[in-house]
């Protein structure tokens, strides 16, 4: 069994799917984490492929980019898709996340980088609540053409764990009511209460994002 080591902030963040997959699959894997903006970090991103994190270590070999870790593990567990079809398709919805995740982190970097109420709030407005309803849209008409509520096929991928986590995100924002989404809410809620990951996720560390 080789040995795996996931190195990133102490946050959910880019890395979370990542772990659920090391719980969903019941593999043993160190979750290092690194004190965000810290001294630690400062040392660990000369030597980090590209300069960031995460990064997943398997027996010393590094693996840069968080959708490339996750790539790699559900084809190395078996969530990536049952068919080469399904597949695809868990790679196109991931790949939409990062389209969504793009216009959202804007409204980020505005909040940690002192804007104005008034500049905030028009980033949620111009561009978050736009591309949400969007996304949302998105999702919805996969699940609603779904017999088993998760997104591709007749069960779990890593996909339906990049969009818990992400649905987990927009609601500590305040960009997500579960009772005006019951399908996406419910997606997560399967996802959560799997029976390998439903222990990790009620005792790890809380974040934003």
């Amino acid at each position: 069994m080789p040995s795996y080591k996931l190195t990133y902030f102490d946050v959910r963040g880019l890395a979370e799917a990542s772990r659920l997959l090391f719980h969903l699959a019941g593999v043993e894997f160190e979750d290092h984490r690194v004190a965000f903006g810290g001294s630690e970090w400062e040392k660990l991103k000369e030597k980090t492929p590209f300069g960031q994190m995460p990064v997943l270590s398997v027996d010393g070999f590094e693996i840069p980019q968080s959708a490339a870790i996750l790539r790699y593990l559900a084809k190395k567990f078996g969530f990536a898709g049952k068919t080469p079809e399904e597949q695809a398709w868990a790679d196109a919805i991931v790949d939409q996340f990062k389209d969504f995740f793009g216009q959202f982190r804007q409204l980020i970097i505005a909040q940690r980088s002192g804007k104005s109420v008034e500049e905030i709030e028009k980033v949620k407005k111009e561009v978050v609540i736009p591309a949400r309803e969007s996304y949302f849209k998105i999702l919805n008409g996969l699940l609603n053409k779904s017999k088993s509520g998760f997104l591709v096929g007749d069960g779990i991928t890593f996909a339906d764990l990049v969009i818990a986590e992400n649905i987990e995100t927009l609601e500590k924002f305040g960009f997500f009511n579960p009772s005006e989404e019951s399908k996406l809410d419910g997606l997560r809620k399967k996802v959560y209460t799997h029976p390998n990951i439903k222990g990790y996720v009620a005792s790890r560390p809380e974040s934003q994002i």
